[in-house]
């Protein structure tokens, strides 16, 4: 497996440096926050484009993927939400990467649950058409309304198209009661790959040094390793939302032995 970290971990840091902090600590790829906050947005121009890609290349270091802020399951009108995954397509493509990620984001107080799956996956479905045209494929997170395997699935079943896939946020699945092996089994046909954290408890999901809390990142990492998959681990620190949590640049380099720890063990 290889290992990534994302920029939700340093909020508006220039990609230079984010390239540099990647290079030094040994971690193979970066996920994007695709914010107007940070470096690389669906708003930025073409030269723009060209140059963060030419930046990614030049330092070896992948986009593994964009991390959109799409809710494909919201009430409304689904324009808007396809226009937002439409320009988040059209950036992955310009910068190289081959994902991106959006969130379910139903509300159930004004939605049923059928009617929240059907509202995300109309929305998928049309927008795969486009990201097949592009070679980007889409990942739906499992977070919020949809935070299991199990219901994230009942949205990528009625979909059924092959650039639509999910993104395991093992914090989320955990959080909902659901098991390392559960949720492989059932997002398997489907994974792009495997975002990985630390939280003290259900009630503090203060972010935490990898292996520092309660999430279960050996059984996942063994759970993986176990059905040989080979994709990617990405680290995702949640500093943006919590500003005293320790600065994550001085975490990369534990973070990152930690998890070749955990991939040893596996293996």
């Amino acid at each position: 497996m290889k290992l990534a970290f994302s920029t939700l971990g340093v909020p508006g840091l220039p990609l230079p440096d984010v390239l540099r902090l990647a290079t030094a600590h040994g971690y193979h790829g970066v996920e994007l926050r695709a914010h107007p906050e940070e470096p690389a947005h669906p708003g930025l121009g073409p030269a723009e484009r060209a140059d963060a890609a030419a930046e990614f290349k030049g330092s070896g270091v992948e986009i593994l993927g964009l991390a959109g802020y799409a809710r494909v399951a919201a009430p409304g009108d689904d324009e808007p939400v396809l226009a937002e995954i439409r320009s988040l397509l059209d950036l992955a493509r310009d910068l190289g990467a081959p994902y991106i990620r959006v969130f379910p984001g139903g509300d159930l107080d004004v939605q049923t649950p059928e009617e929240a799956d059907a509202t995300a996956a109309r929305r998928l479905g049309t927008a795969a058409e486009y990201a097949n045209d592009l070679g980007v494929r889409i990942l739906l997170e499992t977070h919020d309304s949809h935070r299991t395997a199990a219901d994230a699935m009942r949205v990528l079943g009625l979909v059924g198209h092959r650039q639509v896939g999910a993104l395991w946020d093992v914090m989320h699945t955990w959080l909902g009661g659901e098991q390392p092996s559960e949720t492989y089994a059932a997002l398997s046909p489907h994974l792009g790959y495997v975002q990985v954290k630390d939280i003290a408890s259900a009630e503090d999901t203060t972010p935490l040094p990898l292996g520092a809390g309660v999430l279960p990142l050996a059984e996942c990492v063994e759970v993986l390793s176990r059905h040989g998959w080979d994709g990617w681990l990405c680290w995702e620190y949640e500093k943006r939302w919590y500003e005293s949590a320790p600065e994550l640049p001085g975490l990369l380099k534990a973070g990152h032995e930690h998890l070749n720890r955990l991939l040893n063990d596996s293996a």
